[in-house]
């Protein structure tokens, strides 16, 4: 493994070394998040849903006049990125080589902004938005959500070598192997290049193809985000780049420890230019290394973490830095079809969100799952069924 590990790092260092540096706060790479006691929150057990979950509405914020409940209907508008395309394969799918996905196509605001085609895409497409939003009404407001999964992880690195039934089943619910850290994990070399790539996609985008640049940044707390953003981000010009962590950003809740978030003060070391939510905790108060988080419960989670966002921020380009599962209950959440990231991948999704709308019903969802794991390496592991031990192990909810 040391050898693998040695040549790996071999092939991919002098990259990393001869990349440009940016502003980033890292802790020493065998830091792992501080010890803490944490107990299980109670999670909701309703969601509000209508026939169609690109029509829910939403958990009431009161409004600050008048006081009266606020509800939210959302849905995703295709026809703009080749993300929305029934024929768009996401396997090795790429966001850099394809214009960001934006489809190469007129505007009827084109006439009147760009009589003699000489402006970008992305420059007809923001005028596009804009002026929708200019002719909506008041409870009417559409949103390009940025949404970037982070690089790979040593959590990543780590399933690819040992093999998803033994990764879920025994090595992720420890929290490394002597070599690595996956509790909390940070990026490998690689996962560094591929979000320095994003940052030089970023440079290029708004330089010559004259992409707005987000307006708002949001991240999940982990740690492979929070650097991924900075990366993506940092020595841009950007003079609003305050991230804010989101603790509903985060990945699905497992027992693995590469889910176990740091503290607010590891985070604040690390980044102490990074803004928290308002009520953001300081210890984990989800992790506890036993339960599962279900699909239903982070669909929830989600559904309240957008009304969140949609209700306070009224910005139109708006970019999350998160996971692969997390934004795939997000696309499932918004009424989006589903469109797997591979590391460092991002994707851009045009919102339609209306306010004031009837508050729906509700209906029960799953809590969440204890499951079964192995105290060694597994034979294998099966698709809804779980861990499957090996004749001398005894299946255990903890290792």
């Amino acid at each position: 493994m040391l050898v693998k590990l040695f040549i790996y790092l071999a092939a991919v260092l002098p990259a990393v070394l001869a990349a440009p540096r940016y502003k980033c706060y890292n802790p020493e790479p065998t830091t792992g998040v501080p010890t803490q006691t944490v107990t299980q929150t109670t999670i909701q057990t309703t969601i509000q849903t209508t026939a169609e979950i690109t029509t829910q509405t939403a958990t009431p914020y009161p409004s600050p006049e008048p006081q009266t409940p606020v509800y939210l209907n959302w849905t995703t508008v295709s026809g703009y990125f080749l993300q929305d395309e029934t024929t768009t394969d996401p396997n090795g799918f790429d966001y850099i080589s394809t214009n960001f996905g934006l489809i190469d196509r007129a505007y009827d605001s084109d006439a009147e902004f760009d009589p003699n085609g000489e402006k970008s895409q992305w420059q007809r497409f923001a005028h596009h938005i804009g002026e929708l939003n200019k002719n909506s009404d008041a409870s009417t407001e559409y949103k390009v959500l940025l949404m970037a999964r982070h690089g790979e992880g040593w959590h990543n690195a780590a399933e690819s070598y040992y093999g998803t039934p033994a990764w879920n089943c025994y090595w992720g619910q420890l929290s490394g192997n002597g070599t690595a850290v996956w509790e909390d994990p940070h990026l490998t070399p690689a996962g560094e290049l591929e979000a320095i790539k994003a940052n030089d996609f970023w440079r290029k985008q708004i330089d010559e193809h004259k992409q707005p640049a987000p307006e708002s940044f949001y991240t999940s707390p982990l740690s492979r985000c929070t650097v991924t953003a900075n990366l993506t981000f940092a020595n841009l010009g950007f003079d609003n780049f305050y991230p804010i962590v989101k603790e509903f950003l985060r990945e699905g809740v497992s027992i693995r420890t590469c889910d176990h978030r740091p503290s607010k003060t590891y985070i604040t070391n690390m980044f102490p230019f990074y803004k928290f939510e308002e009520g953001f905790a300081e210890l984990d108060p989800l992790y506890d290394g036993v339960k599962y988080e279900t699909s239903e419960a982070q669909d929830l989670r989600n559904f309240n973490g957008l009304t969140d966002v949609f209700t306070k921020d009224k910005n139109t380009w708006i970019s999350f830095t998160a996971h692969s599962g997390e934004i795939t209950s997000l696309l499932r959440v918004l009424g989006h079809r589903a469109f797997r990231l591979a590391t460092g991948q991002a994707i851009p999704v045009l919102v339609k969100v209306v306010s004031n709308l009837p508050k729906s019903t509700t209906t029960t969802i799953a809590p969440w799952t204890t499951p079964t794991v192995c105290p060694a390496p597994p034979v294998t592991s099966i698709a809804n069924q779980g861990c499957v031990c090996t004749a001398t192990a005894t299946p255990t909810t903890t290792i």
